[in-house]
């Protein structure tokens, strides 16, 4: 059975960190660019990275988490994990991971498009005092 569970959600305080995973069953996520997705409670949801299928690193960021969030792909674990640091209340959802065939198809689900192929069922991230 294809899966793809997300993990490492939770309680944090405002400037706090968290790392979410997104790990890959019944099937290997080496050929897939990967994205994380959020979608707070009464929004729509929000493309918030991507990462590419290889290993040359090549990554997208919305402008939102620039420069305080990470992906990172571990391929041998099929895992991919998202770094997050200095939250605020405004980080507050629930995450998903998906896959695409392309980065290109990622990085235009994050803006909006449909082409993501696999998701999971998501995690929920609180960033509260």
């Amino acid at each position: 059975q294809v899966q793809l569970v997300e993990s490492g959600g939770g309680l944090v305080q405002p400037g706090g960190s968290l790392r979410l995973s997104c790990a890959a069953s019944g099937f290997s996520l080496d050929y897939y660019a990967i994205g994380w997705f959020r979608q707070a409670p009464g929004k729509e949801r929000e493309g918030v990275a991507c990462i590419i299928s290889n290993s040359d690193g090549g990554t997208y960021y919305a402008d939102s988490v620039k420069g305080r969030f990470t992906i990172s792909r571990d391929n041998a674990k099929d895992t991919v994990y998202l770094q997050m640091n200095s939250l605020t209340p405004e980080d507050t959802a629930v995450y998903y991971c998906a896959t695409s065939m392309t980065f290109r198809i990622c990085v235009l689900a994050t803006k909006g498009s449909n082409g993501m192929e696999y998701w999971g069922k998501g995690t929920l991230v609180t960033v509260s005092s």
